[in-house]
């Protein structure tokens, strides 16, 4: 456990050796690439989930598909299930909130979609109950994770696990996943 707070240049190395030891992930993050381009380039689309923090990487992800990242480029298919607070509180209330995300993924999830799923912990019930649904669905998955990835470890498709234990440096390292993704993106539909 690292004191509290720390200072900015202890900061700073955890997340470089965070960011250096996904080093370690590089055939999972070929892999996640490849299914994400692939989706794209058949007309499908990403669905991607997340709380919090985590909610705000997902709906970025989606906002450079959909918007653009670097290049410009025909807008892709890309949606964030955080995104729509109505939807969030009417299933939150009639289904409950762990069912927030695989309610979504039912009704708009389609074969050869994508779904992403991020988070620090790895614990949230509504990301497991997505990851669940997507299997049932047929539905490939990518869970970016943090925490040894918690009790989604093993759930995705694909993942990708920071290493170290702050929830922080996962959703920073997640940040930079998310933003590779989008240069293979570019590159392919530029």
């Amino acid at each position: 456990m690292h004191p509290f707070p720390m200072t900015f240049e202890a900061s700073q190395q955890a997340t470089i050796r965070a960011l250096q030891g996904l080093s370690a992930s590089q055939p999972a993050i070929t892999r996640a690439s490849g299914m994400i381009l692939r989706a794209l380039q058949d007309g499908k689309k990403i669905v991607t989930c997340g709380n919090g923090g985590s909610a705000a990487e997902a709906q970025h992800f989606a906002t450079e598909l959909a918007g653009r990242y670097c290049k410009n480029r025909r807008s892709l298919p890309a949606i964030a299930l955080s995104a729509d607070g109505t939807l969030l509180t009417c299933i939150a209330n009639d289904f409950g909130y762990d069912a927030v995300f695989a309610r979504q993924l039912e009704g708009l999830a389609q074969p050869g979609d994508v779904l992403v799923v991020l988070s620090s912990s790895g614990n949230s019930a509504n990301l497991l109950a997505a990851l669940d649904t997507a299997k049932r669905l047929g539905i490939e998955s990518i869970a970016l994770l943090g925490r040894q990835g918690g009790k989604a470890k093993g759930l995705a498709t694909c993942e990708i696990i920071v290493p170290g234990d702050s929830g922080a440096t996962a959703q920073e390292c997640h940040l930079f996943l998310i933003h590779h993704f989008c240069e293979q993106v570019d590159a392919a539909f530029a």
